[in-house]
């Protein structure tokens, strides 16, 4: 599972670098639809394993949690 979750932030990390901030409500609709097709779960844990490395930013807007990809 560790590896799954690593490959998938980096899938995420590259999806954000290439297409800029998001919401995370968009980031897993784009996720679930493309070629690695992960399921919200994943897409979460992704983004908890780049958080932790200090790889994105999140802001909270209104309703919506916009994350961006971070050098």
């Amino acid at each position: 599972m560790y590896h799954k979750i690593g490959s998938a932030a980096g899938d995420v990390w590259r999806f954000l670098d290439s297409n800029g901030p998001t919401t995370i409500n968009q980031l897993k609709t784009e996720m679930k639809k493309g070629p690695s097709e992960m399921d919200g779960p994943l897409v979460d844990r992704a983004i908890g394993w780049l958080a932790r490395e200090g790889k994105i930013s999140m802001e909270q807007k209104g309703k919506s949690s916009i994350i961006e990809a971070i050098m």
